[in-house]
């Protein structure tokens, strides 16, 4: 019996050595990736985000996304449902195109995801989280092929406090100071709590009026011929459809008629009769002109050529008497009752633009304060030297007040949804730096270094250093930044 007794102990220690064994690889594999391996810390809603990409370049085809979410007490969280996708915004005629990002929980606070990219170029990360316990949260990250690594554009508001980095502690701390309300009255100090309100960002372009392409016509003939009588006989002139441009004479023209009415005399000539009626059709001779023609019973030496089209001319290649050659355009027309607006945007304001938002088109030179207008275009190549792009928007001209080469104004809105914001004057520029001052009630005032985002005219977001409801100075901010240096004796900021 002693031999089977040392055998199953064997068999124990064994099993139980193979039990550490995987239980240590699986603890290897669950801290496989650390918060501090995983850069800047996001904050959005109640939660702390870290996110990783693989590589860190992202590429065309496969691609990791790692995601580590915390709490305020950055504790792990393990129940967040997490819906993200990457979607590269639409260009010109290219619709937007949706990646979705399938996210697994990894466990541990840890969401791990594959995607795939079909093209080079920007694919902003959309990353939805929802948690029973901690709610929800949106952020918003700017990714491209062409550069390593993510940066926040857009996330939930949060009252979390920013994570300590100690690498970042500044030198000497800002330094609580007292106004009395007899100074703050002099130097006339007024306060506005911290909000979060809807954004609208405004970008403005300089714009400029043209003619709507798709409403060009080229007038040419399919023969040589002589320019008999003129009317289309100046630049800007308005031509009516059906009306006559100019007359010509081709022999030709004139034989192919003359083949037409002998045809027509011979009364089992039906096939020859419509080839030579094809023939005159081909020449763009109309229903209208070979009627007369037959009703006339002789050829005509200076045929009438028509505008097919009511339009202006603004090219002109002809005068009476002129021989043309076949094919050349002599004379060119647009219709101007539509009109495109043309500007310029940005590479960095791209992001914002699509095609069928609305735009506002101002032009100072007419007594219409303002025009109403859909961008209808955005080119998908930038200009190497402005690094923008063109953006179009398309105008009703039935009235004909606009007029190609105007100088206009074109005005975008975007919608940044809910930020939190402070107003554009509370923010004192320091370099680098971003100041405001805490009213801690009292006459007790407190500079603070905060991290702005977006803005508008009026408004900026503040992405770290207030919470919502802090109360701040709005107004005589450089005069109590004086007082700041002159109440603690030192140049804090």
């Amino acid at each position: 019996m002693k031999p089977i007794i040392k055998i199953s102990a064997g068999i124990i220690v064994l099993l139980l050595l193979l039990s550490i064994s995987i239980f240590y690889l699986f603890q290897a594999t669950e801290t496989a990736v650390k918060p501090q391996d995983m850069g800047v810390t996001h904050l959005a809603g109640n939660f702390k985000i870290q996110i990783k990409l693989d590589p860190e370049k992202p590429k065309i085809g496969n691609n990791q996304l790692t995601l580590i979410i915390r709490d305020s007490k950055d504790q792990p969280v393990t129940d967040a449902d997490i819906q993200t996708y990457a979607e590269m915004p639409a260009m010109g005629s290219m619709q937007a195109m949706r990646e979705p990002i399938s996210i697994d929980n990894s466990g541990a606070g840890l969401y791990q995801g594959h995607y795939s990219l079909p093209m080079n170029g920007s694919w902003p990360i959309t990353i939805n989280i929802s948690s029973k316990s901690l709610g929800k949260a949106k952020l918003v990250f700017d990714m491209n092929t062409s550069r390593s690594g993510v940066k926040l554009t857009q996330a939930t508001p949060s009252d979390l406090s920013p994570p300590h980095d100690p690498a970042e502690t500044p030198k000497q701390q800002l330094k609580e100071f007292n106004v009395d309300s007899y100074r703050r009255q002099l130097i006339g100090v007024t306060t506005a709590e911290v909000v979060c309100q809807n954004m609208i960002k405004i970008i403005a372009v300089d714009a400029r009026v043209n003619y709507d392409q798709s409403r060009l016509t080229d007038i040419t003939l399919k023969y040589d011929a002589w320019i008999g009588q003129l009317h289309a006989d100046y630049l800007g002139k308005k031509m009516q459809q059906g009306k006559t441009l100019f007359t010509v004479y081709s022999p030709e023209l004139v034989s192919a008629q003359d083949e037409y009415l002998d045809s027509l005399k011979q009364r089992h000539s039906f096939g020859l009769r419509k080839a030579t009626r094809r023939r005159l059709a081909l020449w763009d001779i109309n229903t209208a002109q070979i009627k007369a023609l037959e009703k006339r019973g002789r050829a005509i030496e200076y045929l009438p050529i028509t505008s097919p089209v009511t339009g202006t001319i603004i090219e002109k290649n002809i005068v009476t008497g002129s021989a043309v050659k076949a094919g050349t355009r002599l004379l060119r027309l647009v219709d101007l009752s539509t009109v495109w607006v043309e500007g310029e945007v940005y590479a960095s304001d791209l992001p914002w633009v699509n095609i069928g938002m609305q735009a506002r088109i101002v032009l100072p030179e007419q007594p219409e304060p303002s025009y109403t207008a859909t961008v209808t275009f955005i080119d998908a190549v930038l200009n190497p030297q402005s690094r923008s792009a063109v953006i179009r928007a398309q105008l009703d001209n039935s009235d004909g007040t606009l007029r190609p080469d105007m100088f206009a104004t074109m005005q975008l809105q975007v919608d940044l949804g809910e930020r939190r914001v402070v107003p554009e004057q509370a923010v004192i520029y320091s370099g680098d730096q971003r100041i405001v001052f805490i009213d801690q009630g009292n006459g007790r005032l407190l500079p603070k270094k905060i991290k702005t985002g977006l803005r508008n005219k009026d408004m900026i977001e503040v992405i770290e250093g207030l919470a919502l409801g802090d109360r701040i100075v709005t107004s005589g901010n450089f005069l109590i930044a004086a007082e700041s240096k002159l109440k603690t004796g030192l140049a804090q900021w």
